[in-house]
């Protein structure tokens, strides 16, 4: 067996992480535009919140990650906390199904790219590239020792621009030997650099900063543009 990659002491503030805006952690929610007033809207999140990972796993109800490893009680922990426990169907490129992870870049470009890039895959599959999404951008302070692929050992495997299954693996031996993530290159922007955080303690000081417009008018790349405050 591969050796696992060397770690690096990572010391980072102000990483970007785009969430669309309809999961806005304003307080708002899309459940409220089909409730007929307020006692509706109580049996409405009751039924959501009997199927929603989040708090299920905040009384220790799913498999990949428990209550004990969630944050309470800070800004932001309801997104950091939906982040490991609204993990994709098929994993993501360090995350298998059961158990989510933070990513984040550590440029707003690269952010911006690696959004695009799966947004316009799912545009791809109807064959149609029209549409028009707001991602807000949370920042988070990260310090801590990392498992880094970004020396001179070749991780192409893990790189894989059409695959994760190396990837995946690797983040399962990982996460099982202790690790607090992986920093490694982007795999949608050359020369950016991104951040798998496994450990939800790990992301800190997370804000809401600006939010940004995706549109598709036609074409596979999107025109992205600042959305002013009113």
């Amino acid at each position: 067996m591969r050796a696992p990659p060397g770690t690096s002491r990572l010391r980072r503030n102000d990483t970007h992480r785009l969430i669309p805006s309809k999961y806005s952690a304003d307080g708002s929610s899309v459940l409220a535009g089909i409730a007929d007033g307020d006692a509706h809207l109580a049996d409405i999140f009751d039924l959501d919140n009997a199927t929603n990972d989040r708090p299920c796993a905040e009384i220790d109800l799913l498999p990949g990650i428990g209550v004990r490893e969630l944050v309470f009680g800070v800004p932001g922990y309801r997104v950091v906390n939906a982040a490991f426990t609204h993990a994709h169907p098929l994993g993501s490129r360090f995350n298998g199904p059961d158990r989510g992870a933070w990513y984040a870049a550590f440029e707003t470009k690269t952010a911006q790219a690696e959004v695009a890039f799966h947004k316009t895959l799912q545009l791809a599959e109807i064959g149609r590239f029209e549409d028009d999404v707001t991602f807000d951008d949370y920042l988070a302070d990260f310090s801590g020792e990392f498992h880094d692929l970004r020396g001179p050992e070749d991780w192409a495997d893990c790189l894989d621009p059409d695959s994760y299954v190396q990837s995946q693996a690797l983040a399962e031996r990982l996460l099982e030997s202790g690790s607090l993530g992986i920093v490694y290159p982007s795999v949608r922007r050359a020369g950016g650099t991104c951040l798998a955080c496994f450990r939800p303690a790990l992301v800190m000081n997370v804000r809401k900063g600006t939010t940004y417009r995706f549109r598709w008018s036609g074409q596979p790349t999107p025109n992205i543009a600042a959305v002013k405050s009113a």
